[in-house]
């Protein structure tokens, strides 16, 4: 079915909303999740009980999608899986832009009666040109409208980000965990079994959308691999998308088969596919959220020439490593840089050579060894080290410091500028916070660790690179 992106961007973006069939059994899950929609929020209910207590939330019900008043853009079907055929034909009787079923029991079964059911609901969806997202998912998200996943999803504000998921879970625990680390969310979809539209369709989707700077993916499986690699192909030319593959093992795909009904890609023709695409492949929620975020608070990376500094001479030497390991170069510098920063760097208590062992007294030097090192040319990027190890916490005025600094050099270079402020003390969880969206408002983005932050500066710089290559 060729998806129509103008009732997609109505279902995203709604005016009206109907919920059909949530229980006081469920806490009222989806009513209760929407509270917090700007637009207008129905109930589509029959049990009297059930209308007593929808009535008691301060929501209206009607007793079917056509009694509604007006049109509406989104339906969130919540009904036992007998019941989604008749609703289906309501919902394209009422001619509702789409509909989001969190009904389970289809597919993913691996029973005739599910499997026989959702054929049903695509060939009435199909032969209706009806948008369908599901079933068996979790729906979509959009916390500048206030459409929710989840009734602790935050709401208010809209970031740079679209996220597909075929699972739900995982596109919930995306959205908090990017948002505490300072990512949000612009659009966010789970879409289930995708037995009508499809992975490939709001990759599309989001592709074209203004609002959208980049596109994290959890797959578990592609019905249609061939158009699904046309798209990605074409929107990856366009902007980042990473990818994080479940079902990546033969235990893996065997669990996904009984998720979301998916069939796993063998490993080896799926990697080389999505490689040849120019998008990137992550292993973890860690590994996605941190390479978006250098696609996100940086401009393109140039290079794999690494500069590490601000942090004692055991880090230093393990850091160095991590990168190496990586695939990153941590070079000496130029005989320039060498001969300049002798001038004022004491040999006791640190190292210049690259990276900066700045313990001791050499720390009150740092902004001048900083911005040398970020004129380098043999450094394409910079890493700084902020910790917060137990007796290390920041003062008031340190914290300022270390600000000031990095914003210094930032000012001074058009070169990738990344912190990495571990958390070795369990008190300091909100300092690390502070530190974290502090500095990505500044535009520089902090990791938890320089593993995480050695694999998606690589992860970033292989995207740029294949980009290049495309393009000539």
């Amino acid at each position: 079915m060729k998806v129509d992106f103008d009732k997609l961007h109505k279902a995203f973006n709604p005016q009206v909303v109907a919920v059909v069939g949530d229980s006081k059994g469920n806490n009222f899950n989806w009513l209760n999740g929407q509270k917090s929609f700007k637009g207008k929020l129905y109930s589509v209910h029959t049990n009297p009980k059930s209308i007593e207590d929808i009535q008691a939330l301060g929501i209206e019900n009607f007793p079917s999608l056509a009694d509604i008043p007006e049109p509406v853009d989104l339906a969130i079907v919540a009904v036992p899986r007998d019941a989604t055929p008749s609703v289906l034909d309501d919902c394209i009787r009422k001619d509702v832009a789409a509909a989001h079923f969190f009904s389970a029991g289809f597919s993913e079964t691996n029973t005739e009666e599910g499997i026989t059911l959702e054929r049903r609901l695509v060939k009435k969806a199909e032969k209706a040109g009806f948008h369908l997202i599901g079933p068996n998912c979790m729906g979509l998200f959009n916390p500048l409208v206030g459409i929710k996943q989840s009734e602790e999803q935050y709401t208010g504000v809209s970031g740079p980000l679209g996220f597909i998921s075929q699972s739900g879970s995982i596109a919930i625990g995306f959205s908090l965990d990017a948002h505490i680390q300072g990512l949000d969310i612009n659009k966010s979809v789970s879409f289930g079994n995708g037995v009508v539209v499809d992975s490939p369709d709001f990759l599309e989707y989001f592709g074209q959308d203004p609002e959208i700077k980049a596109i994290g993916m959890y797959l578990e499986g592609v019905k249609n691999g061939r158009r699904f690699l046309s798209v990605l192909r074409e929107v990856a030319a366009r902007k980042p998308v990473a990818i994080w593959k479940g079902g990546r093992t033969e235990e893996g795909g065997r669990a996904t088969a009984s998720h979301t009904g998916s069939l796993a890609a063998s490993k080896i023709v799926w990697d080389a596919a999505v490689n040849q695409c120019g998008a990137i492949q992550v292993t973890s929620l860690e590994e996605l959220i941190d390479t978006l975020k250098v696609f996100l608070f940086l401009p393109p990376i140039q290079g794999n020439r690494v500069a590490i500094a601000g942090g004692p001479g055991g880090h230093s030497v393990t850091a160095t490593d991590i990168f190496a390991e990586c695939g990153l170069n941590v070079p000496q510098l130029t005989e320039e840089s060498y001969a300049e920063l002798e001038t004022f760097f004491g040999p006791v208590g640190g190292s210049y050579r690259n990276p900066i062992d700045s313990a001791g007294p050499v720390r009150r030097d740092m902004k001048r060894v900083m911005v040398i090192v970020a004129q380098d040319v043999h450094i394409d990027n910079l890493v700084y080290f902020v910790s917060t190890k137990p007796g290390w916490h920041f003062t008031p005025d340190q914290l300022k410091g270390a600000m000031d600094l990095l914003d210094n050099v930032k000012k001074k270079s058009s070169k990738p500028l990344m912190v990495v402020s571990m958390l070795y003390n369990p008190d300091a969880e909100k300092e690390i916070k502070d530190i974290m969206l502090n500095l990505q408002g500044m535009g520089i983005p902090v990791f938890l660790s320089f593993e995480r932050c050695a694999l998606a500066l690589r992860n970033a710089l292989q995207y740029y690179n294949n980009l290049r290559r495309r393009t000539g």
